[in-house]
């Protein structure tokens, strides 16, 4: 079995996420993996588990928490 990196659970059903750079990590759970990989908004501070956006190297859940940053429409990038 393998160990959950974030909560240390040894399970049977524990998958691997291989991300760019070639980091390889194992959760129990998609909680756990988005816990650890998910970028956080830099307004809110929530979990972005969908495309979000991005300006400048921050990370936004949408385009209301972009804009309590100061950000313009022009200046935020959709990956979608």
């Amino acid at each position: 079995m393998a160990v959950c990196e974030v909560c240390h659970n040894d399970y049977e059903l524990a998958f691997e996420v291989r991300a760019a750079g070639g980091a390889v990590h194992v959760f129990d759970s998609i909680e756990c993996a988005a816990q650890k990989i998910a970028p956080t908004c830099i307004n809110c501070q929530c979990r972005i588990l969908g495309h979000g956006l991005q300006a400048d190297g921050q990370f936004f859940c949408c385009a209301h928490c972009a804009r309590a940053k100061g950000l313009s429409r022009s200046q935020l990038v959709d990956h979608a």
